[in-house]
């Protein structure tokens, strides 16, 4: 492995703190001002200098480079705090903490470590032990929180997102959300529609018809029943995926059914405001007994795309692509413009209004509160 050294970018987080004390006029005063060290003189290095450092990296990477005689390669189980589980190839876990250089790494991420990712770490006595390199992911599900992209789970093939038929209500605003993230994180997206013993099957199959037209897998499922369950199974299996949607849609219960000494917890939906109750605290790495893993993520209360500018949001919709060529202007927006061709489409019914609303929540950079559970 050919070695290198890389200058890499620091978090900015070391600010001068504010100084209230008139310490500096105080000594001026009392006639010491001589005796005061130059005003251009410093112990330490300040601005770009000090947000730098000098680290021994492989190929083109910016992560420091590893001893591997000494670390192991493991993957990320669970993070819980500063905490994370790692599970390492020879199927032994270690509670690891991450190596300071790689949290001061300076990156739009709320953490540096996500589940799913693959890691090398350095044990330490007592199954502990300090992750000391994350390898490059691919296949992300990822928002916006706060600012920040918050990675959900990394290295997956597919998303399933489950939403309830009822108990809380469908929101269909929020599964196009989701579509657009899998499109951004380049993995397969399966739509589960569950709870499906809650309501009558012909209320839902226009929803599955239009969506399967576009040429995403839609199931119906149901933990109490059993429907679909099999089916589920089989999309799981030998595959790394990702379980998620809002609290209460019941991901925990379908995973319980797929398989049941699993034994995740459970809790019902409020009858007060349908609000789901979050059992689901972290997201857990999970190995299938029929092959393949999954991650159970909580339940979230808003999904606001990571990254995006206006222009990129009309490819996450595929339906619109064969009416674009009718706008009058090249950079319509498909928003305010006359004689736009998405919008004359929606007006006769040849694209879904739902569809277009999401659109337009996307490309304004709606936050997605108006889909809170």
């Amino acid at each position: 492995m050919a070695k290198q050294k890389k200058r890499v970018d620091l978090k900015k987080n070391r600010s001068k703190p504010a100084r209230d004390k008139g310490w500096t006029r105080g000594f001026q005063q009392h006639g010491y001002s001589e005796e005061a060290t130059l005003s251009g003189e410093r112990v330490r290095a300040k601005g770009d200098l000090s947000r730098k450092r000098t680290i021994e990296t492989s190929d083109d990477a910016t992560m420091p480079r590893v001893d591997e005689t000494k670390c192991l390669p493991g993957r990320v189980v669970t993070v819980f705090g500063l905490d994370n589980l790692v599970q390492t190839n020879d199927g032994r876990r270690f509670r690891c903490k991450v190596r300071q250089v790689l949290k001061s790494l300076s990156m739009d991420e709320r953490s540096i470590v996500a589940t799913g990712d693959r890691v090398w770490i350095l044990p330490l006595p007592g199954e502990e032990g300090v992750i000391e390199r994350v390898e490059e992911r691919h296949g992300i599900l990822t928002r916006a929180s706060r600012g920040r992209e918050h990675v959900l789970v990394a290295n997956v093939d597919q998303v399933v997102i489950v939403m309830a038929l009822k108990e809380p209500e469908l929101k269909r605003h929020l599964i196009d959300r989701y579509l657009a993230s899998a499109e951004q994180g380049r993995i397969q997206p399966i739509i589960c529609l569950n709870k499906s013993d809650l309501i009558e099957p012909p209320e839902v199959q226009p929803i599955i018809g239009y969506y399967s037209q576009l040429g995403i897998p839609t199931l119906l499922t149901s933990a109490v029943t059993g429907q679909g369950i099999e089916r589920l199974r089989k999309i799981l299996t030998n595959r790394q995926s990702v379980i998620s949607g809002q609290s209460g849609v019941g991901k925990s219960s379908l995973l319980n059914a797929i398989q049941p000494e699993l034994g995740l917890r459970v809790r019902e939906v409020s009858d007060v405001n349908q609000k789901g109750k979050h059992t689901t605290t972290t997201a857990d790495l999970i190995e299938l007994d029929f092959g393949g893993w999954v991650v159970d993520t909580p339940g979230i209360r808003q999904f606001a795309l990571w990254d995006i500018i206006p222009a990129e949001v009309e490819g996450f919709f595929i339906e619109f692509r064969p009416y674009v060529h009718r706008c009058d202007f090249p950079d319509c927006t498909h928003t305010h413009e006359d004689r736009c061709g998405i919008k004359d489409a929606v007006a006769t019914r040849a694209l879904s209004e739902h569809r277009y609303f999401s659109y337009l929540g996307l490309f304004s950079g709606d936050e997605g509160h108006t889909h809170e559970e």
